[in-house]
């Protein structure tokens, strides 16, 4: 009878442990982990947030970026982290784009993190250095096909989500070109802009401000539905390639043993934040759809697109081993 005494006790002192630290939390400055460079969406993003949270809970969230690998190297930081909510990510979906792409990832998407919060998502936008004669997606493609292997294309890094929509518009549009991949989207971008690459997919927060400038050409998006904030813009889908769906998504997750009470606490914080209407007014204007909900329904999309880009890299013979 002692024992089975014992245990019930021991389980009640460990929640009400687990609780405490969520009422102290956070007692000191919290790590916030980009896996790319300073500039890209997820930094944008990222950045949004950790001085939102800085006002709301009392303590600096601090941005760390680890651009390499394709975000791996950051991603296995937090993974390999000690879960206790003071190092956390903040990822893009190349998180799972990638995930069933590479034999040896040294973490598991699922097991290994506790999702937080989707944060926002967006399509990504197929732009074009202005020496490019294409002025819409299928004047691209026919271009493509009189130059095989002429152009270039940028990406985040090998299975990023840029560099997987590439694929699957070449797959799709019977055209080749050659991979440049870099240590995130900003650098990317830059690439572009000195025509090192004439092509990338590139989220509208980022990509637009230089179409603007007239230093790039956006010829459509990724989403089934046109963008609100560029409704000008149309669709791969309505623009010869239908089916065509490339969305991008940014979320904070965190080590997988972290306690559920900060889960809990960090999901309620960064839902309000992106319930502010000034924070939502900033992201809609710069194409990103605010997202929130619960871990579940994050932790369930990241399933979901494992699934998808896994079987889609599988058919289209996409090794990044």
């Amino acid at each position: 009878m002692r024992r089975t005494l014992i245990l019930p006790i021991a389980a009640l002192a460990f929640a009400a442990s687990l609780a405490h630290a969520a009422d102290e939390y956070p007692a000191r400055a919290v790590r916030i982990v980009v896996p790319f460079a300073p500039g890209g969406g997820t930094d944008v993003v990222g950045r949004i947030l950790a001085r939102e949270l800085t006002l709301r809970l009392g303590q600096s969230f601090v941005i760390d970026n680890r651009p390499a690998g394709s975000g791996i190297v950051g991603a296995d930081l937090v993974a390999k982290a000690q879960a206790d909510g003071y190092t956390l990510l903040f990822a893009f979906s190349s998180l799972s784009s990638s995930a069933k792409l590479i034999s040896h990832l040294p973490y598991d998407p699922v097991g290994d993190f506790a999702p937080v919060a989707l944060a926002t998502t967006s399509p990504l936008v197929l732009f074009v250095h202005p020496s490019v004669p294409a002025t819409d997606l299928k004047q691209f493609i026919a271009y493509a096909k009189q130059n095989p292997g002429k152009l270039n294309y940028g990406s985040s890094g090998p299975g990023s989500s840029p560099h997987l929509a590439t694929e699957l518009l070449m797959s799709m549009a019977g055209i080749q070109m050659t991979h440049i991949p870099y240590k995130g989207i900003a650098p990317a971008i830059t690439a572009q802009l000195a025509n090192e690459v004439q092509m990338s997919f590139t989220p509208i927060a980022v990509g637009m401000p230089h179409a603007k400038a007239g230093k790039l050409r956006a010829l459509a998006s990724g989403g089934l539905r046109r963008s609100v904030a560029v409704p000008d813009v149309p669709t791969i889908d309505e623009s010869g390639l239908p089916g065509f769906e490339v969305i991008g998504w940014w979320g904070m997750l965190a080590p997988s043993k972290t306690p559920r009470p900060l889960i809990g606490l960090l999901n309620r914080e960064v839902r309000a934040v992106l319930d502010l209407a000034e924070i939502r007014r900033s992201l809609i204007d710069q194409g990103m759809d605010p997202a929130g909900g619960t871990p579940e329904e994050f932790g369930a999309l990241i399933k979901s697109d494992m699934d998808k880009w896994g079987e889609i890299g599988k058919r289209l013979g996409v090794k990044l081993d």
